[in-house]
């Protein structure tokens, strides 16, 4: 067995982007090779710097990646953010350091490019925390029993004098990027997507040997302005008797506006020989179920933590958001990771903007920076946290503050993997 030491951990080069492509791909359980033209088109995804991999002599045995992102802080500003994912370890390779080691190198380097937080979407939940991340949005998904839904078939159209219409990839891609950022101006939680994004979701770029084209629908406000936008796809199933069970499933849908949400969610369900809906991933507090004549023909079928945040500047993180409430806490937050660790004393002002500065004033409360994560976008109760002791209290009441300042009255969500 090579010992830690001989095993090289480093940034590659675009010579190296095939092996590193196989060994990722056989850490996710995927197909090991990859077609010439499939190779290519992930080509578009790599920035010096941003690609890691661990070498054991000459095999890629680890990979680890990192791209620019944006994510939107409680109020809608966008804090600069470093986005992690295909990260893998070869079965031949774990429990040796490697990815402790590529962690570490890309966030050093984050902070020092001036990254606020870093983000992933965790394949699996007990790996991360020990990293300083924290699960900072939760999504759920949905299974509508259309026939039980009580909605009248008789009536698909939306109710508002707006309109649905079906279109294909190129008004997706140009209609949707303008819908998507009026989304994170106002939902916290959301990440920027860029033009990548865009093609490779309507297949204009594809990174799958097969690409299953989804249908596409608008909806358009009674003014005509574009504020709904969902993809999906059906299956082709027939019970005994010719009885048609067929499943719609959401591959995403974005609305800006209640009335979007329920014209696009109505028309889903009223599309002929469909009897169930799958949502995909949701907010968990989405307004989906009451939409319904029947709430309960929405039934929660999957519920799951989703982004985890980790904070590399305490300051900038408390001062990109805005609070519920005027008030002053001191935070001891503990980073075993060296880079984001100290005392801070946050000030919120009624207006709502919060200003923050390292402080040897006593604390109000003491806690991890995974867990000042989990509290940084407002969903998660620092009462609760106190509860489990992943929060402590050095002042009688401090937790009970945290909340009324940092909690928010809809939850973040984060409606896309990467």
């Amino acid at each position: 067995m090579t010992s830690r030491a001989d095993i090289d951990v480093r940034p590659i080069d675009a010579s190296e982007f095939p092996d590193w492509q196989r060994a990722m791909n056989i850490g996710f359980l995927h197909r090991p090779s990859l077609d010439e033209e499939i190779l290519d088109a992930r080509r578009a995804q790599f920035t010096p710097g941003r690609s890691t991999a661990a070498f054991d002599g000459g095999s890629c045995v680890a990979t680890f990646r990192s791209f620019a992102q944006e994510l939107t802080a409680v109020g809608g500003a966008a804090v600069p953010a470093d986005a992690v994912t295909n990260v893998t370890v070869s079965p031949t390779h774990r429990r040796r350091g490697l990815l402790t080691r590529m962690m570490a190198q890309d966030l050093a380097a984050a902070k020092e490019r001036g990254d606020v937080v870093a983000t992933l979407i965790a394949a699996e939940y007990p790996i991360y925390g020990r990293y300083g991340f924290g699960p900072a949005t939760w999504a759920a998904e949905w299974t509508i029993d259309v026939p039980r839904a009580g909605l009248d078939p008789r009536r698909a159209g939306p109710e508002d004098g707006g309109r649905i219409d079906l279109v294909d990839a190129e008004d997706v891609r140009k209609h949707g990027p303008e819908l998507h950022e009026r989304l994170r101006r106002s939902q916290p939680g959301v990440v920027s997507r860029d033009e990548l994004w865009w093609k490779v979701t309507t297949g204009a770029v594809r990174f799958h040997a097969t690409f299953h084209e989804p249908y596409y629908v608008i909806y358009r406000s009674a003014a005509g302005e574009v504020e709904g936008i969902a993809a999906y796809t059906a299956d082709d199933k027939w019970g005994d008797g010719k009885q048609p069970l067929n499943t719609v499933r959401v591959k995403w849908l974005t609305g800006v506006t209640p009335a979007a949400e329920r014209a696009l969610w109505r028309y889903l369900c009223s599309i002929d020989w469909v009897v169930a809906v799958k949502t995909g991933y949701r907010a968990p507090d989405d307004l989906l179920p009451h939409f319904l004549p029947d709430p309960r023909a929405a039934a929660v079928t999957t519920q799951a933590d989703w982004l985890w945040v980790r904070i590399l500047d305490v300051v900038r993180a408390l001062e990109a958001r805005t609070y519920e409430a005027a008030g002053s806490l001191v935070l001891e937050v503990a980073d075993a990771g060296g880079l984001a660790g100290g005392r801070y004393r946050l000030e919120a002002s009624a207006d709502g903007a919060g200003t923050c500065a390292p402080t040897t004033d006593d604390p109000d409360l003491s806690l991890d920076v995974a867990d000042l994560a989990t509290l940084w976008l407002g969903d998660e109760s620092a009462v609760r946290l106190a509860a489990l002791g992943r929060v402590r209290e050095e002042r009688a009441g401090a937790a009970r503050q945290a909340d009324a300042l940092l909690r928010t009255s809809r939850r973040p969500w984060c409606p896309d993997i990467f």
